[in-house]
């Protein structure tokens, strides 16, 4: 399965089987999740075989059953964080359906067991994603009609097109989908809307967009006022 194929085939699951993450599969999935911490800077943390984040009253109002593995998703505080936790974290997301993981991104109905990995100085436990065996698959969300989160001051290409339907089958806070993609001058952007993790969502669509259009994201520069992220010159659509 390539990355492409497990967009259109992850989907959120709440519901985990107790088949352990072992052998091959857990050494490639901690090697995705290093690889990715050393790109990105952030500091997300593997947990398995603990029960006592989704043990609570919370994760039964979310309908979670069953989660003894997740992903602290934690980094640097900082206003460029949400955004970079929902790319960098999706990265390790579509390569984990890759192995034949499902996941769930979960930002409230859990809780914090502060024993169970490392917050660092100066960081924040942001959110965490509940990884295992799926009881089930997941069932697809509804999305927004395309032309409800596009601007673009041309006819748009069809790269654009496909990287916008790529980012309608990501996973957002309420399934909300308050991103907007532009297109202006020949340049691609991204907006977040208003309301919970809505960062968080941008950047997951980000890395959607990136994927489904052949288009490379830049990311924010922390250092910068108003740096939203933007596209690089069109490259050769590749997926690994």
């Amino acid at each position: 399965m390539d990355l492409l194929q497990a967009i259109k085939e992850r989907h959120s699951v709440r519901s985990y089987t107790d088949r352990k993450i072992e052998g091959e599969t857990l050494d490639a999935l901690r090697a995705k999740i290093k690889e990715t911490n050393e790109e990105s800077g952030l500091n997300m943390q593997l947990v398995l075989d603990e029960e006592k984040a989704f043990g609570g009253r919370m994760a039964h109002y979310g309908h979670f059953e069953n989660v003894k593995n997740y992903i602290a998703v934690i980094g640097e505080k900082g206003a460029d964080l949400s955004e970079k936790a929902g790319y960098y974290g999706e990265k390790v997301v579509l390569y984990a359906q890759t192995l034949g993981l499902n996941t769930c991104w979960v930002a409230l109905t859990y809780g914090k067991g502060k024993d169970a990995y490392l917050v660092g100085k100066g960081e924040k436990l942001l959110l965490v994603i509940a990884i295992g065996y799926g009881a089930t698959q997941g069932t697809a969300h509804k999305s927004k009609p395309i032309k409800s989160v596009i601007k673009t001051d041309t006819e748009p290409p069809a790269e654009f097109i496909d990287g916008v339907n790529a980012a309608l089958l990501a996973p957002t806070a309420m399934n909300q989908q308050k991103f907007t993609f532009t297109l202006k001058d020949g340049k691609v952007g991204v907006k977040a809307g208003a309301g919970f993790y809505t960062k968080v969502d941008a950047g997951i669509a980000e890395y959607h967009f990136e994927l489904g259009s052949g288009y490379a994201f830049r990311m924010p520069d922390k250092n910068k006022a108003n740096s939203g992220p933007v596209c690089q010159p069109r490259i050769k659509r590749t997926v690994v």
